[in-house]
């Protein structure tokens, strides 16, 4: 088999190609998050409603997965990924012209299912088609790309409410997101390892159900699940928060909290390639420790110290995640591409519940009733962690019996 190495001219095309795609992805996805006051606002909606404009497309997306990594299994990993960003990217230029709440809910659902291509097929394609050894770094850099593009979005729409309106903003990011496709679609090399396959439903529906029978993996998935529920928890409220006295900050300067993100683009590189050095395990139970810490210094009110307990929350996040996600393509021996959509059904499906829920917990209790949830959610997250080297050792002793 032919692989892509670190230091080869394909490497880098693959790198670019796949920040730029993670990129667009991101950008559309999360592209809301900064607007959910602003929704609030303009369609008479409760904070928790108006987060559904987020949750609704995640879920769409998590559900979509399932099926997208069988596809590409039968079209290509390429082609399936390709046909998600530009149709993804189209639809976020038609739903900045919505006029009703309803109808955004509609767009949004849409585009969680068109989104679903890159996600579900990323990991198997890197998984297949980059050197082992060189595989930390490169879902580290992919990784990377998914943190630039959930930020820009963030920032570009935070600015253009604030020069224009939500509307204009969601038409912005919809417009550097078909030219980010365009650079993925020129880049990426095509795959080398791949072999077709017919699209057997009994078969997907079998490969699924094998890969929950597995412990390590439905702890992997359990990590997903929490990891991203406390994420989305604190980045849809800290909004609602900061626009509030003491603070009062513009839309502008909210967005621009999300430049935070940049800790997560080195944080999944380098602590993946810390990963590769000294063992998953360790490093994954130290990024969940981390998340655990940031989101303690939030509860401080000193705007300062409040950012930099997101900044430390959001360097265990991405770190975790470019871990966890990483280990679902080693840990599962068949069905790769499966066990990453299932990887990240848990993990959009924990964005959906933990992005609402969390909504209830703000109008109730404010900012530390969204923090006291998430540190119970992060606390199951370190718990799992804990189960999953028990079960990966007892797995490692076992093969070598044999």
């Amino acid at each position: 088999m032919t692989y892509i190495k670190r230091g080869t001219p394909a490497f880098t095309k693959m790198n670019v190609s796949l920040f730029a795609g993670g990129f667009s992805t991101f950008a559309i996805l999360w592209g809301t998050q900064p607007l959910l006051a602003e929704i609030s606002e303009e369609f008479h909606i409760s904070p928790a409603t108006s987060s559904l404009s987020l949750s609704s497309t995640t879920i769409a997306l998590a559900i979509s997965m399932l099926v997208a990594g069988s596809l590409s299994e039968v079209f290509g990993r390429k082609k399936v990924m390709t046909i998600s960003l530009i149709v993804s990217s189209i639809l976020a230029v038609l739903i900045a012209f919505t006029p009703s709440f309803h109808l955004l809910l509609g767009g949004r659902i849409l585009q969680g299912v068109s989104l679903a291509g890159l996600p579900a097929v990323a990991m198997a394609y890197l998984g297949e088609e980059v050197d082992p050894k060189s595989l930390g770094m490169a879902m580290g850099l992919y990784i990377s790309g998914n943190s630039v593009g959930g930020m820009a979005g963030r920032i570009i729409s935070g600015i253009l409410t604030d020069f224009f309106n939500w509307h204009v903003a969601l038409m912005g990011v919809g417009i550097i997101s078909l030219l980010s496709s365009f650079v993925f679609w020129r880049l990426l090399p095509s795959s080398q390892n791949f072999n077709a396959q017919a699209f057997k439903p009994k078969k997907l529906t079998g490969a699924l159900v094998s890969h929950l029978k597995e412990p390590a993996l439905l702890y992997l998935f359990a990590i997903g699940f929490l990891l991203m529920g406390s994420f989305v928890a604190l980045y849809n409220y800290i909004g609602f928060q900061l626009l509030k006295p003491p603070y009062s900050l513009s839309q502008t300067v909210v967005g621009f909290i999300f430049i935070v993100y940049m800790v997560g683009t080195f944080s999944s590189t380098w602590m993946g390639m810390m990963a590769d050095k000294y063992g998953k395990r360790i490093v994954l139970q130290l990024s969940l420790g981390l998340m655990l810490a940031g989101v303690c210094i939030t509860l401080n009110t000193h705007l300062s110290l409040k950012i930099i307990g997101i900044a430390i929350f959001t360097f265990g996040f991405f770190a975790g995640h470019s871990i966890a996600s990483g280990w679902v393509g080693k840990t599962a021996t068949h069905d790769k591409a499966q066990a990453s959509s299932l990887y990240l059904f848990f993990y959009y499906t924990g964005s959906s519940i933990g992005g609402t829920v969390s909504g209830l917990f703000y109008h109730d209790f404010g900012w530390s009733g969204v923090v006291s949830m998430i540190i119970v959610l992060s606390a199951g997250s370190i718990l799992g962690s804990l189960q999953l080297g028990k079960v990966i050792k007892k797995r490692e002793r076992a093969a070598y019996q044999h």
